[in-house]
C-alpha cells in the first residue's frame, strides 16, 4: 500500500515530534518512529539509551512493541526520523520483517525531508522468517 502525500506528511510530523522525546544522553542521536497499521492507527516510539548499552531500545522497535501491546499485527508503513536520515539498525529490520517485508519505510532527516523511500524487503534481503524454522 502506498501512502498518500497527506499521509506521508502526517507520519513524518508524528516521527519528528516523538523524536524530541528521545532519551539519548550518550550518543545524542535522537530517533523517532511512527508506525501505521493497515487499519490506519499510528503508534510512535523514541530511542531510549542506557548506560548499559546493550539494553538500549531503538525507536522503531519501541513503536512496533507499543502497537503489538495494543493488539495490532498488520502494518503498512513506517517513518523513521533522525538527524541525518540514518536507516534502521539490523535488529529493527529483523523485528519489522516479522510483520511483513512489504512495509513501506520512509527515512527522513531532522527537517522532515525524505532521504529514502524503501521497504523492509529492500532493507533486509534474505530475511530470516518463520518459514526458516520449519522442520
Amino acid at each position: 500500500m502506498s501512502l498518500t502525500e497527506e499521509a506521508k506528511k502526517t507520519l513524518i510530523q508524528e516521527a519528528l515530534q516523538v523524536r524530541e522525546n528521545a532519551y539519548a544522553p550518550y550518543s545524542t542521536y535522537q530517533v523517532g518512529a511512527a508506525l501505521r497499521t493497515k487499519k490506519g492507527n499510528v503508534y510512535t516510539g523514541a530511542n531510549v539509551e542506557n548506560a548499559a548499552y546493550s539494553v538500549t531500545m531503538c525507536a522503531e522497535r519501541a513503536a512496533v512493541f507499543s502497537a503489538i501491546a495494543a493488539g495490532e499485527r498488520e502494518f503498512d508503513s513506517l517513518v523513521v526520523a533522525t538527524r541525518n536520515g540514518g536507516t534502521p539498525c539490523g535488529s529493527c529490520r529483523q523485528v519489522l520483517s516479522e510483520y511483513g517485508l512489504d512495509i513501506q519505510v520512509l527515512i527522513v532527516d531532522e527537517a522532515g525531508d525524505i532521504k529514502q523511500e524503501t521497504t523492509v524487503r529492500d532493507l533486509l534481503p534474505s530475511a530470516f522468517r518463520s518459514g526458516d524454522l520449519a522442520e
